[in-house]
């Protein structure tokens, strides 16, 4: 089986609509993390660059990356600056640490 994680940074105001989406698609795990950074939007005239974002990690079968992608962009997207990005990587393997077993597609 080939796995596939897909980290998104989003803007905080849109994580709400975007774990709604993700649940609806029975996603089986998701990772929210608080951020700060700049990229594509940086206000040059406050004293600092960083603006606050979440970053999701959601670890996946690549037959199921494309679907869970396009939601995020869906949920995601204000058509602004700053909106975020999406990135996906290829996983070597999966292991759960409770039973030390490789995941299976089910519990993913």
């Amino acid at each position: 089986m080939t796995y596939r994680k897909i980290a998104a940074i989003i803007r905080r105001e849109r994580l709400a609509d975007v774990e709604r989406r993700l649940i609806e698609l029975c996603v089986g795990g998701i990772t929210v993390t608080p951020v700060k950074g700049f990229g594509e939007y940086a206000n040059y005239f406050r004293g600092d660059l960083l603006v606050p974002h979440v970053r999701l990690e959601i670890f996946t079968t690549a037959a199921r990356a494309d679907e869970i992608v396009q939601a995020i962009l869906d949920e995601a997207c204000t058509e602004r600056a700053g909106d975020g990005i999406v990135a996906v990587q290829a996983v070597e393997r999966v292991v759960r640490v409770r039973t030390k077993a490789p995941a299976t597609a089910d519990s993913l």
